[in-house]
Order: structure tokens, then C-alpha cells, then sequence
């Protein structure tokens, strides 16, 4: 069994290293400073962008890209390690157009758009031009149970009508943001079956109707792009804007996630990285009590712990990719969620370790540390929160126990 990443996929590490280090990297300040006066810095993306188009590293995530589409065609397992080094500076993922929600979007669109809607929307996509968000998570329901979503979508003659309260649709404040997907129950019947009531919808934003009240804050920070609350009052479209099958909003869904997870945790994991790196140079270098910190052993039993849980979930990840590349999606979604699980609880525990080595200067904005703590502990909820995916775990585990006990005495058994 070799663990090696092949040499293409190192090479490709290679050149995307050397691109952050020459040319996103210099940037970073000046992003920073101006996302922090509540500007999207397209000044500092879009010429970036550009470079790493001419370089080859642009549309790195999707397996499915046509050789007439802009890009590198990856399998989701050569794709993995890129999402780690991207992920080390969050915003990053924009200038390769391999950023959330648009790869979960494009994924959708590349699967199920018309024609016409490929042309429309997917396209400009796949070049960069635009930006686009995904409305799902409701405020008024318990959303980690999907089936509560209760936003309509209504056929009237040659339109739909979509009404409903959305929130935390990331992306929506984008300067370049054109276009919502929207889920929404278009089968109202309560007898319907729960996961065959559900639709998707695209949504232009300058539809009238559509209304961003507010831009929700993770742990009281304002991503520039907006993690955003929006109403939709009567919003009227074309019946040709339903996306795949009526009813059909749940494997629509679950097409989307599966790589999309992937991608998040793989990032997760390069941002655990940096954080131990941060947390070993402050512990070298920062003395107390006349000893530095990295000779007191419970700092490097920190460390020692972080390196061996980062290596672990890095491994977990890389099988769930890996089986999703050669058995299908569905059939790696136990995987999925189980990376889900461990990531999200992996970043919060490598950068709760980092911050306390830090000090004070860890909850502050000197450090990229409490900013990747907070969107670690978002990430407990996002794309289903840790108790659904326990659930999906134990359910499998289950199953396959009773299956075992059905055929065979367990060992311990007396006879």
C-alpha cells in the first residue's frame, strides 16, 4: 500500500505552493486591510485570478470538466492536497475558482442545467465572471433536518413563485454575485413522500422580491462576501429557471455535498497545519518563568497531539475521496460524514491549543488563530451538524451488526 501522492499530484503541489508564495502571499496584508473596512478586495482577486488561470491552476475541483471547459480536470483524491494548500489562507480557494458555494453550484449546474441554463449561468461560472450562492438553511426551522424547510415554490402558469426566509446564504453580498439556488417545497401535500416534496430553483438576484436583510456574523466577525439573511416575497421566475426534476431537491442535494466536503475538510486540515506551525515558532521563540514554552511538557504534549490528529483526519479524508473517485458518491457517503465529523472537531481543538500558546494575542486579530477557531466551530453546524452525522455513523455500524449477529453466534457467547 503505497501513501505516497503520485508524482503528477506532487508536481501540482509544486507549482501551487510556489504560486501562494509569490503572489498570494505578498497580498495578504492588503486583503486583510481592506476586507476589514468592509470591502470585497476585487482589486487584489481578480488579477490574481488571472495569473493562476494562465498558470493552470483554475476549475482544480470538479472530475467531471469537459475538455471544451476552462481548466485542470483532477479526480477528487488528486484534488485534495491543492484544497490543503489553498485552505491555509482562507479567501484563497477565490483565485483558483475552486471556492464554496460556487463549487458545490457549478457541481450542480454541470449535472443537471439545460442548456440554456448551462449557457446562462454555468458558464460565466466556470470562466470566473460571476459569483453565486446557495439559499437552503432556514432561521425558522430546525434545518439539520431538511425535510423542515418550509420556503414554497409554487407553479403559477409559466412561472414559479418563491416565498420564503433564508439565512446564512454565503456569497450573497459578493459584488459579483448574480444568482441564488434556492430549496423550497414544491409538493405540498403532507402525504407525499418527505424527501420527494422538495425543489430546486435558480433565482437571479435583481429578481424583484428578493431582499437581503442582513449580513449574519460568525462569532460577531462580517465576512465581506456575506453569510446573509434573505427574504423572498413573491419572487417570480420562469419555469424553465427549476433546476433538474420537480420534487427532485434531495438528490439534488446530496450530489452536491459529497465533494463539497471534501473540499471543506481538506482545507480545514491546511489550516490546522499553519495554526501547529504557528503554535511551535511561539513556543520556541516566547519564553516564562525563564524556560521557553515548547521545554514545559504540556505544550508539547499539545503539539505531539496535533500533528498525530491532524496525520490521522488527513488519512480519513483521502480514503473518502478515494472511495467517492472509485465507488460513486453514494457510495462513500458514511465516509463523508465521517469527515465531516472529525474535521470540524479536529480545527477546533488544534486552534484552541494554538490560541492558549499564543496568550492573549491569540483573541486578537494579530493572529489568523481565533478567526480559523471560529470557522472551525461554524463548521460543527454547516452542511449538517455533528449529531446528524453521528446519527448517519451509528445507523451504518448498526446495520451492519445486526446483519453479523444474524449470521453468526458472537464469540462470547457460551454454548
Amino acid at each position: 500500500m503505497d501513501f505516497d501522492y503520485p508524482q503528477e499530484t506532487q508536481a501540482m503541489q509544486n507549482t501551487l505552493q510556489q504560486f501562494m508564495q509569490r503572489h498570494v502571499l505578498p497580498q495578504y496584508a492588503a486583503y486583510e486591510a481592506l476586507a476589514a473596512q468592509g470591502e470585497h478586495p476585487l482589486a487584489i482577486l481578480e488579477p490574481l485570478k488571472a495569473k493562476a488561470r494562465e498558470a493552470g491552476l483554475w476549475n482544480l475541483f470538479l472530475p467531471g470538466l469537459k475538455d471544451d471547459e476552462p481548466g485542470t480536470r483532477l479526480t477528487n483524491l488528486q484534488y485534495a492536497p491543492l484544497a490543503e494548500i489553498m485552505g491555509r489562507i482562507p479567501w484563497a480557494s477565490e483565485i483558483f475558482n475552486c471556492n464554496a458555494p460556487d463549487t458545490g453550484n457549478m457541481e450542480l449546474l454541470h449535472l443537471f442545467a439545460t442548456e440554456a441554463q448551462r449557457e446562462r449561468w454555468l458558464e460565466p461560472l466556470l470562466r470566473g465572471e460571476i459569483r453565486s450562492c446557495f439559499s437552503m438553511t432556514e432561521p425558522d426551522v430546525a434545518s439539520s433536518d431538511a425535510t423542515n424547510i418550509c420556503t414554497t415554490i409554487r407553479r403559477d402558469g409559466d412561472h414559479y413563485v418563491v416565498n420564503g426566509r433564508k439565512w446564512f446564504t454565503t456569497g450573497a453580498l459578493h459584488p459579483n454575485c448574480r444568482l441564488a439556488i434556492v430549496m423550497g417545497v414544491s409538493n405540498e401535500d403532507p402525504d407525499a413522500p418527505r424527501h420527494q416534496r422538495h425543489s430546486m430553483i435558480i433565482v437571479p438576484l435583481d429578481t424583484p422580491g428578493v431582499t437581503i436583510e442582513r449580513n449574519v456574523a460568525i462569532m460577531h466577525h462580517h465576512a465581506t462576501e456575506g453569510h446573509c439573511e434573505i427574504k423572498y416575497t413573491d419572487v417570480r421566475v420562469p419555469v424553465d429557471a427549476l433546476l433538474g426534476q420537480e420534487n427532485a431537491g434531495f438528490a439534488l442535494a446530496q450530489a452536491r455535498l459529497g465533494p463539497g466536503r471534501v473540499h471543506h475538510c481538506m482545507r480545514s486540515i491546511g489550516q490546522c497545519e499553519l495554526a501547529l506551525e504557528l503554535m511551535c515558532e511561539r513556543a520556541l521563540s516566547r519564553k516564562a518563568f525563564g524556560k521557553a514554552l515548547s521545554d514545559y511538557a504540556n505544550i508539547r504534549d499539545w503539539i505531539a497531539q496535533s500533528r498525530v490528529e491532524i496525520d490521522q483526519a488527513r488519512l480519513l479524508v483521502l480514503r473518502a475521496a478515494w472511495r467517492m473517485d472509485t465507488l460513486g458518491n453514494k457510495a462513500a457517503h458514511i465516509d463523508v460524514s465521517a469527515i465531516k465529523l472529525v474535521a470540524a472537531r479536529l480545527q477546533t481543538q488544534v486552534l484552541d491549543r494554538a490560541m492558549q500558546v499564543f496568550g492573549a494575542m491569540g483573541v486578537t486579530p494579530d493572529t489568523p488563530l481565533s478567526y480559523l477557531w471560529s470557522w472551525g466551530r461554524a463548521m460543527r453546524y454547516f452542511d449538517g451538524p455533528d449529531e446528524v452525522h453521528l446519527r448517519t455513523i451509528a445507523r451504518d455500524e448498526l446495520a451492519r451488526a445486526r446483519q453479523s449477529l444474524g449470521a453468526t453466534a458472537p464469540y462470547y457467547r457460551v454454548s
